[in-house]
């Protein structure tokens, strides 16, 4: 279930300051952030955000398709490392 229309869009205040910021003097720089929660807003367009997944921040750049979705849906925070480690008598003879 997604947000009240009324309501509007969950954007981070310290976030939007930073990108208007970056928006009013042209200048493009990375800004980390926590606020997995944000929701891109069409100012963030054009701009990278580090965002932190619990262990270090994945520098992400914000694209137009990126709008309307959550900071937190582009930096993943499980590392999947495969099923089965070990290696099976069946799965070396189809080699």
């Amino acid at each position: 279930m997604g947000r009240s229309i009324k309501k509007g869009p969950y954007v981070v205040p310290s976030v939007q300051k930073k990108i208007d910021h970056l928006n009013r003097t042209g200048e493009k720089r990375v800004i980390r952030t926590w606020a997995r929660a944000c929701t891109v807003t069409p100012d963030f367009v054009g701009h990278t955000l580090a965002i932190h997944n619990g262990n270090k921040f994945i520098p992400v750049y914000i694209s137009e398709n990126m709008v309307g979705h959550k900071l937190g849906e582009f930096s993943p925070t499980r590392t999947y490392r495969g099923h089965s480690g070990r290696v099976t008598e069946r799965s070396s003879a189809l080699k």
